[in-house]
């Protein structure tokens, strides 16, 4: 069956009329002949009948698009090759972008923990500061009491804080050995 004896629908009469209208303010139709081909447009069953209401106009083609047969794949202005080129070079940038982003993440991830290595103040010769290192908070506090115990208080009193502590400095040193070691 030729494509020209195919029925139409009101798609495609009404892209043929909006063809036509174009015709008409291009200069290219008159009233008169507008009306008379917009009728025939309406009248039209076949798509070889609005071929020949176009036929006298440029690009004589039909104003509608015919339908690709079911075993016809509708061609793309890229074509399927570009498509696919296309999608290659995105997923590319997708993986280079998710990479700078991992290698970021891995930078600040480092950088963290070499400042909670060193410490903000100090340098890459002085080598590493960790936890538990240095001796306990109380063992200041406790020198500090001793002291004030040596010249205000009596000599019992500042034995008694001696003794305390050089039992906090004892047990700061072992806590060190023990964390150095683990």
């Amino acid at each position: 069956m030729d494509s020209s004896e195919l029925r139409i629908g009101d798609a495609e009469r009404e892209q043929t009329m909006a063809a036509l209208r174009e015709h008409f303010a291009q200069g290219r139709l008159t009233h008169e002949e507008l009306d008379e081909r917009l009728d025939r447009s309406l009248a039209a069953k076949t798509a070889g009948d609005l071929a020949q209401v176009t036929a006298d106009l440029p690009g004589h083609q039909p104003a509608y698009r015919e339908q690709a047969a079911p075993y016809e794949t509708p061609g793309s202005p890229y074509g399927a090759g570009d498509w696919r080129a296309a999608m290659h070079a995105h997923r590319q940038q997708m993986r280079a972008m998710h990479d700078t982003h991992r290698e970021m993440h891995r930078a600040a991830w480092q950088a963290r923990r070499e400042m909670r290595w060193r410490g903000p103040m100090r340098g890459p010769t002085q080598g590493p500061m960790r936890r538990g290192h240095g001796p306990h908070p109380l063992v200041p506090v406790l020198f500090v009491l001793m002291v004030l115990g040596l010249i205000f208080g009596g000599f019992g009193v500042f034995k008694a804080l001696l003794v305390v502590w050089l039992g906090a400095l004892l047990f700061s040193l072992v806590r060190r050995r023990f964390h150095h070691r683990g």
